[in-house]
């Protein structure tokens, strides 16, 4: 058995060499145009092993699998070979096309390679013959010394008499494979993002493993969009023309100034139903710039939270936070004031590797990231999810006050605690729901007021909206509207007065209504009205979620369900204009996606 365990240890060991030499490799060659020193190389490898790690996890499947098979019957050394070959072979394939596309791509190695296949000519348009035919060998000579590295190993076992107690023994440590290819115990799973630790978005691709990065971009593909085409593209871009406008033309000012320091607050399943429980923000309402009729776009935080910052719309079937490849395209309220001089962090009390969320943070404009890791071990402990709300809040008052030292910034947090279990340190309410919202509240009071005090309150705009809402009671996917009705609120010293906006929005509508207050041009969010503009004439708001999408304007709403292709639920007057618009939103949408 020890030899068996030796020879999985070194096919191991192997792989997550080549996989470290091919980073090395990376960096070497796609060096033009990015400054690093040796220092970072190592920073990328050690930053990059933990998914090396787990991605080398997976070519050990097959040899575990023929060991212990080898322990009952002679295992002949060609299937050993011939899977060597195999994988040799994709590792150098993949290593090399990965380093050969950066150049032109930017990114790393994807399922988006896999388009140009259908189009070979004009994919070797760009390159000349020479460079194709340098490559190939490139890629025969490292397949071949692959393959010799694994061929070295030992393969010849014979059976062993104590077939069925190793037999079990080996199938006892499959749980541990499991749980290293799925990167932990933690609630985040393996996935790009948890690479990430530099401002410099070359480290970032460097440290990334490019047969994970393929592998994970085709598990998370657009998959079935055929489903969401409707109609000619024309007429269903014509249908939109009125929903989504991109100009501010202002008849309204919200604000002192135009370039205030900007906290944007997601607070975490925070629907409008729990607004008994929140005192104090009601009152709030009643102090800055409340949007009384604010839907979610969608029902998860991931993609909420995207769709906050980026003014992009949400999918029925999709996460676009997990598709980096695309999310990475996407443009930011983070890098839009990026470009004002502002700078920019990020503050999440759980794992911020979740869903992919730091490689979009990054990717997207935000700086300076702050999560769990950051904080003590007893604070990490604190709640389910990470550090609970009372402490994360202290820290982002914290952030701003220091904050001052710079002339702009800009934050955001994400709170986590309103979330089952809603294991919150009060009991206000005997409902836990209520209870944790109560304490949400709570903590909004104790960050809010002592802030009013203080000289960084005079500058600053704080806005509070949910990332979604949930069930809760008798509130469930047939009340749409009640459950997915969240709070908007816009407070602080920056607020010119107490108003209150009737006009029915979305969440995505933030980023082109706060650049329009500052002035600054939200034109390639495409998908994001400013809700405060004179051409803002058609109001609408859309929410999806299990393949299906409802869509709400002045007449009331439609829920059409993309399975069972028809309207589930109607309550408008209108139903059949409003059907055609909300298949064509599906299809304007998801052909945006497709083509980014």
């Amino acid at each position: 058995m020890k030899q068996r365990l030796g020879y999985l240890l070194n096919i191991y060991l192997l792989t997550i060499l080549l996989f470290v030499l091919a980073k090395v490799a990376f960096m070497l060659f796609n060096h033009e145009g990015h400054t690093f020193a040796a220092s970072d190389v190592m920073a990328v490898i050690g930053h990059g092993l933990s998914l090396d790690f787990s991605t080398a996890l997976y070519f050990i499947i097959l040899p575990f699998l023929l060991v212990i098979a080898s322990l009952w019957i002679n295992i002949p050394r060609w299937l050993y070979r011939s899977y060597y070959a195999i994988i040799a072979a994709a590792f150098a394939l993949a290593f090399v096309a990965d380093t050969s596309l950066y150049p032109f791509w930017g990114f790393k190695l994807d399922a988006s390679c896999l388009s140009y296949l259908e189009t070979p000519t004009e994919a070797a348009a760009s390159v000349s013959t020479g460079y194709l035919l340098i490559r190939l060998v490139i890629i025969a000579i490292l397949a071949y010394l692959f393959y010799l590295g694994y061929a070295c190993l030992r393969t010849q076992f014979k059976p062993s008499p104590h077939r069925l107690i190793e037999s079990l023994l080996f199938l006892l440590t499959t749980p541990l494979m499991v749980i290293g290819i799925r990167g932990g115990f933690s609630e985040s799973t393996t996935n790009i993002g948890q690479v990430y630790y530099s401002q410099n978005q070359f480290l970032n691709h460097s440290a990334v493993n490019p047969v994970f990065s393929f592998l994970y971009s085709l598990s998370h593909t657009m998959g079935d969009t055929a489903q969401y085409q409707f109609m000619d593209d024309d007429e269903a871009t014509a249908l939109t023309a009125s929903v989504y406008t991109t100009e501010s033309v202002q008849s309204d000012t919200l604000l002192t100034t135009d370039r205030p320091n900007v906290v944007i607050i997601l607070l975490e399943s925070c629907g409008e139903q729990f607004a008994a429980a929140m005192p104090y923000l009601q009152r709030l309402k009643k102090e800055g710039v409340w949007f009384a009729n604010c839907y979610a776009n969608s029902w998860r935080t991931d993609r909420g939270t995207l769709c906050t910052l980026s003014g992009y719309p949400s999918f029925p079937t999709l996460s676009v936070m997990k598709m980096p490849e695309k999310s990475r395209t996407l443009p930011s309220i983070a890098s839009s004031l990026q470009q004002e001089g502002y700078t920019t962090s990020y503050l999440y009390g759980g794992d911020i590797n979740f869903t992919n969320m730091r490689s979009y943070l990054v990717a997207t404009g935000w700086g300076q990231l702050v999560s769990m890791d950051d904080f003590t071990a007893l604070e990490r402990r604190s709640a389910k999810w990470g550090v609970r709300d009372d402490i994360t809040f202290g820290a982002l008052s914290d952030t701003i006050q220091k904050g001052r030292e710079n002339s702009r910034f800009l934050i955001g947090y994400s709170t986590l605690s309103s979330h089952e279990p809603w294991d919150v340190p009060i009991k206000q309410h005997p409902n836990e729901k209520q209870n944790a919202f109560a304490y949400l509240d709570h903590c909004l009071r104790n960050f809010i007021e002592p802030l009013k005090k203080t000289a960084a309150w005079q500058n600053l705009l704080i806005i509070m909206l949910a990332d979604h809402g949930i069930n809760n009671g008798d509130i469930d996917q047939s009340k749409p509207l009640l459950k997915n009705h969240i709070p908007m609120l816009w407070v602080g010293g920056a607020v010119k007065e107490p108003r209150r906006i009737e006009a029915l929005c979305n969440q995505t509508d933030l980023a082109a209504t706060l650049l329009g207050q500052m002035h600054l041009s939200h034109e390639a969010f495409t998908f994001s009205r400013d809700v405060l503009s004179k051409s803002y004439l058609y109001p609408t708001a859309v929410n999806n979620y299990n393949n299906a999408q409802l869509l709400i304007d002045s007449t009331g709403h439609i829920l059409y369900d993309c399975d069972v292709r028809s309207i589930t639920i109607s309550q408008s007057p209108d139903s059949a204009r409003l059907l055609q618009l909300n298949k064509a939103i599906l299809q304007v949408t998801t052909n945006d996606l497709k083509n980014r």
